[in-house]
C-alpha cells in the first residue's frame, strides 16, 4: 500500500507543478476558444491541462518501475506499456484538437486507433465470466472489438460530462478510488498478481485528477479539454480491460469456494463491459441521453447542445458548485454502493442504505423547487437566499433644510435597481454605493 500511496503522491504532485507552466504556456499558445452557447463559464478560459496530466501519468509510472514491490508489474506484463502507447496517442489527439480543433469523426478514427495500439501490446479482453455459467473465451476478433467498444465508449463518457469546473476530474477521481479499493483487494487480500496492472493505473489515475483539480474548481483557472478528458477516460478503461479480461476467476474460485462463486463475486467488475464502468454510471447516463435526445430532434449525436445533466441542474437553479456537489455525490453513491455489494453480496443492509442515500439525493436534486423561508427572527442567522423577500425603499430627507430641496423627487418610494452580476457571479459591476449620490457641499460662503 505505501508504494501505491507513494506513486499517487508523485503523480499528483508532478501533475499540480506542471499546470501553473502549462497555463502560460496556452494562454501565449492562443489556446484560449471563445465562449460558445453552451458553455457556462463567463471569461475565455486557457485549455490544455491535459499537458500537464500526461506529465504526471508518465511520472508515476517511471516511480513505480523503479520500486521494489511494482517492478514485478512491469517484469510480467506488458499492459503499462501499452496503456502508454495509447496514451500518448490520445493525448496527442487531444491537443491538437484543444489548439486548432478537429473533426469528430477525426477523433473517432483516433481513439480507436489508440485502443488498437493496446490490443495490439497485450491489453485486451481474453474472455468474459458469466454469472452462472462460467468464464466464456473470445476469439481474438471479438476481444479486439469488444476492448475497442469499451474504450471508446467510456472515452467520450468522460468527454461528455466535462462542462463544468471540477467536474470531469472529480467524478474520475471518485471511480479510480473506488476501483482501486476493490482490485486491491483482489491483489492483496487474494494474492493474484494479475490485478496490480490494474490497482497501478487506478493510483496513477487518482493522481492525475487530484493534482489538477486545485487548478479546475470553481473559478477555473484552466480546462483540462479534450487533451486531458480523453487521457483519464482511456486509463480508466485500461484499468476496467485489464482486471476484466487478464483475471482468471479459476484462481479466484481457489480462495472463494467455487468458480460459479467466483463469478458471482467479480460481477460487479464485469458490469463494466455492459454500461461501460458502473463507476461513471452518471457520465454514461448523460452520454446515453444526449444520443437520444439529438438524433431525436434531427441532430448528429456529436452535435453539443445544453441539454447534459449539469445544464439541467443549473436551470434547475442550482448554484455551480452544488451542482458539482450533486454529481460527485451520486457518483460516489453508485461506485463505492458497487464495490460494498461485491463484497458483501448477501447483505441486506447495504441495499437499505444504498436506497436511504438515493432518497438524499433526490431530496437535494430537488430543493431548488422547495426554498424554505426562515422566520423573520432568525434571518440574521441564515444565507440571504432562505430570508423572505422584501422591497428595499430609498427614502430622501427633503424640505427646508435640504438646500433648495436637492432630494425633491429624487425617486421616493421607488424600488432600486438591481446591480447587475459580474464575473463569476460576483456583483462587481455597478454603483457600489447603496445611496443615491448627494451634491457635493460648497467651500464658498
Amino acid at each position: 500500500m505505501r508504494e501505491y500511496l507513494l506513486t499517487l503522491c508523485v503523480t499528483a504532485a508532478v501533475t499540480y507543478l506542471l499546470t501553473g507552466p502549462v497555463r502560460k504556456f496556452a494562454i501565449a499558445a492562443g489556446a484560449m476558444p471563445e465562449i460558445r452557447a453552451r458553455d457556462v463559464h463567463r471569461e475565455p478560459t486557457p485549455r490544455l491541462g491535459g499537458i500537464a496530466m500526461f506529465g504526471g501519468l508518465c511520472a508515476g509510472l517511471l516511480v513505480a518501475a523503479h520500486l521494489s514491490n511494482l517492478k514485478s508489474v512491469f517484469e510480467l506484463s506488458n499492459e503499462p506499456r501499452a496503456l502508454l502507447s495509447g496514451a500518448g496517442l490520445i493525448w496527442l489527439l487531444g491537443v491538437l484538437d484543444d489548439k486548432w480543433g478537429v473533426d469528430a469523426l477525426v477523433k473517432l478514427g483516433g481513439q480507436m486507433i489508440a485502443a488498437g495500439v493496446m490490443v495490439l501490446q497485450g491489453l485486451t479482453i481474453l474472455w468474459i465470466p458469466v454469472p452462472g455459467v462460467g468464464p466464456v473465451s473470445l476469439t481474438p476478433m471479438q476481444g479486439t472489438l469488444l476492448t475497442v467498444a469499451l474504450v471508446v465508449i467510456t472515452i467520450n463518457a468522460v468527454n461528455f460530462v466535462d462542462g463544468l469546473d471540477g467536474l470531469a476530474s472529480g467524478m474520475v477521481c471518485i471511480a479510480a478510488a473506488a476501483f482501486f479499493m476493490y482490485t486491491y483487494r483482489i491483489w492483496f487480500g487474494y494474492g493474484l498478481e494479475a490485478a496490480a496492472p490494474a490497482t497501478l493505473f487506478a493510483a496513477v489515475l487518482m493522481g492525475m485528477c487530484l493534482g489538477f483539480l486545485p487548478h479546475n474548481m470553481h473559478p477555473a483557472r484552466i480546462f483540462m479539454g479534450d487533451s486531458g478528458s480523453m487521457l483519464i477516460g482511456l486509463v480508466l478503461a485500461a484499468g476496467a480491460i485489464s482486471v476484466t479480461g487478464q483475471l482468471d476467476p479459476d484462481a479466484l474460485s481457489l480462495f472463494v469456494g467455487s468458480e460459479r462463486a467466483a463469478v458471482h463475486a467479480t460481477v460487479p467488475v464485469y458490469i463494466p463491459l455492459l454500461l461501460p464502468l458502473t463507476v461513471i454510471a452518471v457520465p454514461v447516463a448523460d452520454l446515453l441521453l444526449a444520443i437520444v435526445r439529438r438524433t431525436w430532434n434531427g441532430q448528429s449525436p456529436f452535435a453539443a447542445d445544453r441539454g447534459h445533466l449539469h445544464h439541467r441542474l443549473l436551470e434547475i437553479g442550482h448554484s455551480h458548485s452544488r451542482a458539482v456537489l450533486i454529481m460527485y455525490f451520486w457518483s460516489a453513491l453508485i461506485a463505492f454502493g458497487t464495490v460494498a455489494y461485491s463484497v458483501h453480496s448477501a447483505s441486506v443492509w447495504i441495499l437499505l442504505v444504498i436506497v436511504a442515500l438515493s432518497a438524499v439525493g433526490l431530496v437535494l436534486l430537488l430543493l431548488p423547487r422547495f426554498t424554505p423561508r426562515a422566520p423573520r427572527w432568525a434571518e440574521a442567522f441564515v444565507p440571504p437566499r432562505y430570508r423572505r423577500r422584501k422591497s428595499v425603499v430609498v427614502a430622501l430627507a427633503g424640505g427646508a433644510g435640504g438646500a433648495g430641496g436637492a432630494g425633491e423627487g429624487a425617486g421616493i418610494g421607488e424600488q432600486r435597481e438591481p446591480v447587475p452580476a459580474g464575473l463569476h457571479g460576483a456583483t462587481a459591476i455597478g454603483d457600489r454605493s447603496r445611496f443615491p449620490h448627494t451634491r457635493k457641499i460648497s467651500s464658498h460662503r
